[in-house]
């Protein structure tokens, strides 16, 4: 027979009273846990699923974006290439430019210097006037932009007087007597005076450098002219003298 202490005997009997509870309540615990990390499991799986839809959201504007540009790149480009050839123009002419202007003062000079043996070997008309406007080419406070200016001014109004039909009354200078004439200049082709009275008028020649006196049919054709120029009768043929020789002569050909 085996002995056993009272108080011993009374917690075996506590023991195997409540060790089912203990262990249900260790099952309940473990479940919690288990429950509790799939739930922090399955918020991770959701937040990682969430960060993922949207970083693939982002992906695909990114696409769409690079889709645009790649549009808009295509449509530039022609914009792009015509600008550079823009570009390109305006430098070749900013380069011409420079070069122009270095050129510019011989230029000028070689035009003036053109433009006052023209009207000092040209029909003898207008010689104030003209040389005049020559005379204020040669300024030396004239700005280089200005002086450009009026020397093709001078130019465009030497090249008018080829194409007009003009009269003006002026004063001769002939064997040292002044007289008042009238003129009649046909272009630079012609060039004629007439005297008030009808019975004196020339030609000048302008190989010969002189004036050669016209004939009664010849004067009668000069009033015809004058009376044209001055809106007095109406156009006409007019059979006159040139001043011009028909052939060029040597220094016109050099």
């Amino acid at each position: 027979m085996t002995y056993r202490h009272p108080l011993l005997r009374g917690v075996a009997i506590w023991l195997l009273a409540t060790s089912p509870a203990v262990a249900d309540e260790a099952l309940l615990e473990e479940a919690t846990q288990a429950q509790r990390a799939q739930a922090e499991w399955q918020a991770r799986i959701d937040a990682a699923d969430d960060e993922a839809r949207e970083r693939l959201q982002a992906l695909r504007e990114l696409e769409a974006e690079a889709r645009r540009l790649e549009v808009h790149n295509a449509e530039l480009a022609p914009q792009l290439e015509r600008r550079e050839e823009a570009l390109a123009r305006r430098q070749a002419a900013l380069d011409s430019l420079a070069n122009t202007r270095a050129a510019l003062p011989s230029l000028t000079e070689g035009l003036e210097a053109r433009l006052a043996q023209w009207v000092e070997h040209d029909l003898p008309f207008l010689l104030e006037e003209r040389r005049a406007r020559v005379a204020s080419l040669e300024d030396p406070a004239l700005p280089e932009a200005e002086r450009l200016e009026r020397l093709l001014a001078a130019w465009r109004a030497e090249l008018d007087y080829g194409r007009e039909l003009d009269t003006w009354r002026g004063y001769l200078i002939r064997d040292e007597t002044r007289r008042e004439v009238d003129y009649l200049r046909l272009g630079r082709i012609g060039l004629y005076y007439l005297t008030p009275d009808g019975r004196g008028g020339g030609v000048w020649l302008a190989d010969e450098h002189r004036w050669r006196a016209l004939d009664d049919e010849e004067r009668s054709e000069v009033r015809k002219g004058v009376r044209i120029a001055r809106d007095q009768r109406a156009p006409e043929l007019l059979e006159l003298p040139v001043s011009q020789p028909l052939t060029p002569t040597e220094e016109e050909r050099s």
